[in-house]
């Protein structure tokens, strides 16, 4: 796999294609592999394209917007996404992903929400969109940097 690097905002991961034309929620072993690629401590929200690309959305700001809006974070050009989706908000007590008066709604493991606080692993449905939330803490970064660290001779 090639190595993840971040951008200001987002990151193209190279995660090989599958190839054998199942379904992106059939196949969900590129989280995996996203997870061993990611080295900076940090919330993301990551989603396979339909050309099998994973997309990862590095989660900084206080406000992020997604949907089908030119001014979205996310944007995704689809009708079954709202101009203005959903909103990741930061809160003292963690993220949320708030429906910002969608017509499809957002659900979060397969429950229609309103809001919820999101949690590493969960899946948030926007559309026909799935996008999971990572939550990658220091220490495993840390970890990752020192088992992959070279070996002095």
């Amino acid at each position: 796999m090639e190595a993840w690097e971040p951008d200001q905002t987002t990151a193209q991961v190279g995660v090989p294609a599958k190839g054998d034309g199942r379904a992106a929620t059939d196949d969900l072993d590129w989280i995996g592999e996203l997870r061993e690629a990611m080295d900076e401590p940090g919330q993301y929200l990551a989603y396979r394209g339909s050309d099998e690309s994973v997309r990862a959305f590095t989660l900084e700001r206080e406000w992020t917007r997604i949907g089908r809006s030119l001014a979205a974070d996310i944007r995704f050009d689809d009708p079954t996404v709202s101009r203005r989706h959903a909103l990741i908000v930061r809160q003292p007590d963690g993220l949320r992903v708030l429906d910002d008066r969608s017509l499809n709604g957002v659900f979060v493991n397969g429950e229609r929400v309103e809001w919820s606080t999101l949690a590493d692993g969960d899946e948030i449905v926007i559309g026909r969109h799935h996008l999971h939330f990572c939550d990658v803490p220091e220490v495993r970064a840390k970890r990752v940097i020192t088992e992959t660290a070279p070996q002095p001779v």
